[in-house]
């Protein structure tokens, strides 16, 4: 029960809905059929009667008779021997006044016949069928003129059989069509829970009632979802898309439009066809939509091994590329904060044992002493790193060096005052966290006492140069040109060679330069130059 409303079980609905309509239909052609019957039967016995009936008119013998002083004894032996024979209730022969002849009934010969039908025969000369009440009871009778050899009529004969026998004949035939008729419905009822049971089958067991609300739900995620999606038929007709697909397609087209009509009129360069046509999935393929390049992902749609459609997920790239920018620098400030943690942890346990110690003293000059030295180097970042995006990854990295026993030096001289465009706070805060981190990393794989990193940064003249130089093993020259590259790296271990990738791009990116030199420390030296005016060319499209 839903809402007070009772639901039936789909098999009982469908076994209603389907013995009613065999029912209802079965009933209505049995009631047609009866009623065919019967007046077919009506039909055929009238013209029974109206055969017979002429067949005793033209009987010579009844003619003569006529002439006859008593002609009952001649026609009523003639008469009653066919009756017999024929099983009809009755044949009467009367004259033109209605004066019976013959008479199953001996003793009503001589008498008037009854019913008040003979006029169109004995005046009109008419042959006929009609129905009537007589001495035996209402009848279908057959009425024929008898003419004499002049031509004239000289009476009527009537041929008749009792309503009363053609309805227990009806009723037989009745009994037996209606036993059919049942019979059939019981037959229709097996049916119909034969394909109540199977189409239940066929929808995974499911009512109706959810079949509509997965529908309904089923549209409300995929208009939820971010992602375009754009799913074909067979022949690569588009049956279902979402509004983020509709904003890659043609803004004048209607649904109508876009429904049943072939993907590669809407998607020009879709290999979604060769997807129908292979049945191979196709993930974080690049295409281009009109002007937007997109990631795409091409999924078969598989039924009982056979391929009945296929299924398109596509997004921007410019989003895609956000939101890896966004984790990236995200990533970055985690790894700040938690080298920061990670310090002041330290200092707040030194503190603590100095203080257990009862070295008030030396616990205030502490204090005093880390305090110097962090606003000294907040003091130097406010004063030489106008933006605090890039002041807050130095500052970060400080913290890390010092976490993990490496000397960090940014030199005095440093100085970056100019207006950054959010392009170049973005590409410098990427090129920064992954130079420094990669620094770092190559350090922590040496055994030596001193490990050394220097940076220098300055924005004198029409570019932004950032210097950045460690004391490690370095990266073999013939290597230069390789390490750039994704996945590619010098290091051991997987999920590596991507840092100076990254880097890379984010360069390329605002119209910059990035070169490897041998460090005046032994180790690698990264020089990157960044022009404070990007080019028109340079803009991300």
């Amino acid at each position: 029960m839903i809402n007070g409303n009772i639901r039936l079980p789909f098999v009982v609905k469908m076994l209603v809905l389907i013995g009613c309509l065999v029912i209802v239909m079965l009933g209505l052609l049995g009631f047609f059929l009866n009623q065919k019957f019967a007046h077919t039967l009506e039909e055929q016995i009238g013209i029974r009667a109206l055969s017979l009936a002429q067949s005793v008119a033209l009987m010579p013998e009844i003619e003569r008779a006529f002439l006859e002083e008593h002609p009952e004894q001649v026609i009523q032996p003639i008469v009653e021997s066919i009756r017999k024979e024929t099983n009809a209730e009755f044949i009467v022969v009367g004259n033109r006044e209605g004066i019976r002849y013959s008479h199953p009934i001996p003793e009503r010969i001589g008498l008037p016949m009854v019913g008040g039908d003979n006029e169109l025969a004995l005046k009109g000369g008419q042959a006929y069928i009609s129905e009537a009440v007589g001495s035996l009871g209402p009848s279908i009778r057959g009425k024929v003129p008898i003419y004499n050899d002049e031509g004239q009529i000289i009476g009527v004969v009537s041929v008749g059989f009792l309503v009363d026998q053609i309805d227990e004949i009806i009723e037989g035939y009745q009994d037996d069509i209606w036993s059919f008729i049942a019979i059939m419905i019981v037959i229709g009822l097996l049916v119909a829970y034969f394909i109540s049971y199977h189409v239940k089958k066929d929808i995974h067991g499911l009512e109706p009632e959810e079949i509509g609300r997965m529908f309904e739900e089923r549209g409300a995620i995929l208009q939820s979802i971010h992602e375009g999606m754009v799913a074909v038929n067979q022949q690569g007709k588009v049956v279902l898309y979402n509004q983020a697909a509709r904003r890659f397609m043609d803004p004048a087209l209607s649904k109508g439009d876009i429904i049943g009509k072939p993907i590669v009129d809407l998607i020009p360069h879709t290999r979604l066809p060769e997807v129908l046509e292979t049945g191979e999935s196709q993930f974080n393929q690049e295409l281009w939509i009109g002007d937007d390049l997109t990631i795409v992902n091409r999924v078969p749609i598989m039924y009982e091994n056979q391929i009945v459609g296929a299924v398109s997920t596509f997004r921007s790239r410019k989003e895609i590329k956000e939101i890896s920018e966004q984790l990236s620098k995200a990533q970055s400030y985690a790894d700040a904060l938690r080298a920061q943690t990670h310090e002041f942890s330290n200092k707040l346990n030194t503190i603590s044992g100095l203080l257990q110690l009862n070295q008030i003293k030396e616990a205030i000059e502490f204090i005093q002493r880390e305090n110097d030295i962090q606003q000294e180097q907040i003091q130097f970042l406010i004063q030489r790193i106008r933006n605090p995006m890039v002041s807050a990854i130095l500052l970060g990295k400080m913290n890390r060096a010092h976490e993990i026993g490496v000397t960090f030096e940014i030199s005095e001289d440093s100085s970056c005052t100019t207006d950054l465009t959010y392009k170049q706070q973005e590409a410098l805060v990427t090129i920064l966290g992954n130079l420094l981190e990669n620094s770092f990393e190559a350090l922590l794989e040496i055994k030596q006492e001193e490990r050394y990193v220097f940076l220098a940064i300055t924005d004198l003249g029409h570019d932004l140069i950032i210097e950045i130089e460690d004391n490690g093993p370095g990266i073999p020259f013939e290597k230069e040109q390789e390490i750039f590259k994704k996945g590619f790296s010098t290091k051991d271990g997987t999920h590596r060679g991507f840092g100076l990738a990254l880097v890379k791009k984010a360069v390329d990116e605002v119209g910059g330069t990035i070169l490897l030199e041998e460090g005046e420390h032994g180790g690698a030296c990264f020089l990157v130059t960044i022009p404070k005016q990007i080019e028109e060319g340079n803009e991300v499209k």
